[in-house]
């Protein structure tokens, strides 16, 4: 019975999935999906981002805040992985484009993070341009080949999630002038 459910979103998944690579494959957007790929690795890049970021003074708090629900979704997205267990996309027509650190796909540890980071540094950075580059980040990991499209929008709302209770909870000491 789930199986018969889940059948019309698999269709969907692998409707978008080829057609975002027969879209974007043969243009610059694949370089451009690989530099994303290497700077959401383990979600390093936005750990460095935050970090730079506090380490200037300005808004420190909310920048280590913001490391600190990266890396709490960053997590959530490994854990939930290991549970569901579910195989990254393997079609011919479809190869992925990047090496990854395991098989499993749902949710993309890589829009998990980045929708925190997202959520996190948005009011330090402005939400045009972190919702431009979380946009970016999702499309990506569906032209690499390496997730689904459902894969990256559920670890996107996971990754919201995490970020929005973590940045609902200031620390002692925090916002005081």
């Amino acid at each position: 019975m789930a199986a018969a459910r889940s059948a019309p979103l698999a269709r969907l998944d692998h409707a978008v999935l080829r057609g975002t690579r027969r879209a974007l494959g043969g243009t610059p957007a694949v370089p451009v999906a690989r530099a994303l790929s290497l700077f959401g690795e383990h979600a390093l890049g936005w750990v460095a981002l935050g970090a730079a970021g506090a380490l200037t003074g300005h808004r420190a708090p909310e920048w280590r805040r913001g490391v600190v629900a990266t890396l709490a979704a960053h997590t959530a997205g490994v854990v939930v992985k290991r549970v569901v267990r579910r195989q990254r996309p393997l079609f011919d027509d479809v190869p992925a484009l990047v090496p990854t650190p395991s098989r499993l796909s749902f949710p993309s540890a890589h829009s998990c993070s980045t929708a925190a980071a997202a959520v996190s540094y948005a009011p330090l950075l402005g939400t045009p341009v972190m919702a431009g580059v979380t946009a970016l980040m999702l499309v990506s990991r569906v032209l690499l080949g390496v997730h689904y499209p459902s894969d990256v929008l559920s670890g996107a709302a996971l990754g919201a999630t995490v970020a929005s209770a973590v940045r609902g909870r200031p620390r002692p000491g925090e916002g005081e002038a």
